[in-house]
């Protein structure tokens, strides 16, 4: 008897709650429809409801941002120091080694004018140059050359030198009042002398029409790899020495290839360079015998 007088109210409950539930998705769907009428016949009522609803939801909110918004800071605050430390730990090395190159660089810079004093040493004349901007690519199956606007009335000559920003391009084969002929390195009519680092080796660049010149003449006991920088000897009387080049790219079957410094399919501009004044000083000091 007892259970079933407790069991009423909980049943009465249970009703109650499937009401709710058959009824809600109709008076949700009812005031939805309201809050519209109410809302096309009073605006300025619906705007204050708004209003003070974002008003009292606000500081709610702001108190549950505050929290998540406090945790990302001290979490990028955290990343931020590690990024830090990690950085001053590699500029500390970085600098480290600076200091033992700078000290190795007064040395030998002490010692170089030591010897320049010891031997009598003069220095090379300086060399002008002008800048052209290529204006033609006359390359092709059988032909690697470009032009450039500048001629003779700005100083050009045969032979002299195409340097790009990173090292040699060619020599000028041709020129015009207006306009010079650039024979680049990869062409095949193109010789310059060279000499492989660090043994010295001599060799003679010799291009093929290809992207990458090959090192001809070299001496049979030569030992070369890749990676040895390539730059020009001096030999022939048309270029300087130490002028780069380029580096080692492969040694396969006895055929050295060259990874030229410059790109020459990005050519856009060059220096042409006189070296007439090198050559020059050359020609006198051994006539006068001066030792170099």
């Amino acid at each position: 008897m007892t259970a079933r007088v407790l069991n009423r109210p909980v049943a009465r409950l249970a009703a109650l709650k499937a009401a709710a539930h058959r009824f809600s998705l109709g008076l949700f769907l009812f005031a939805a429809i309201g809050l519209m009428m109410v809302g096309k016949v009073d605006t300025v009522l619906v705007e204050q409801v708004r209003a003070g609803v974002a008003d009292v939801v606000s500081p709610v909110l702001d108190g549950f941002s505050r929290p998540a918004a406090t945790l990302a800071n001290a979490i990028e605050d955290v990343n931020e120091l590690t990024r830090l430390r990690q950085e001053n730990a590699a500029l500390r090395r970085e600098n480290e080694a600076l200091q033992q190159y700078q000290a190795l660089a007064h040395r030998l810079e002490a010692e170089n004018e030591t010897l320049r004093g010891l031997m009598n040493y003069e220095p090379d004349p300086a060399h002008s140059f002008v800048t052209g901007r290529v204006i033609a690519d006359n390359s092709g199956p059988f032909v690697r050359t470009i032009m450039v606007n500048r001629g003779s009335q700005h100083g050009l000559a045969e032979d002299q030198a195409a340097l790009g920003a990173r090292g040699l391009a060619g020599r000028v084969v041709q020129t015009g009042d207006r306009a010079a002929r650039i024979l680049l390195v990869t062409d095949l009519n193109s010789r310059i002398p060279v000499v492989v680092e660090p043994l010295r080796h001599r060799a003679i660049l010799g291009g093929d029409n290809g992207p990458q010149p090959r090192l001809l003449y070299l001496p049979p006991e030569s030992q070369v790899h890749v990676g040895d920088r390539i730059t020009t000897s001096g030999h022939g009387g048309a270029l300087p020495p130490g002028l780069p080049v380029g580096t080692v790219a492969a040694v396969e079957d006895g055929v050295v290839r060259v990874r030229l410094f410059e790109d020459l399919g990005r050519l856009e501009y060059v220096r042409l360079v006189d070296f007439e004044p090198y050559f020059e000083a050359a020609r006198l000091r051994s006539v006068v015998g001066h030792p170099r």
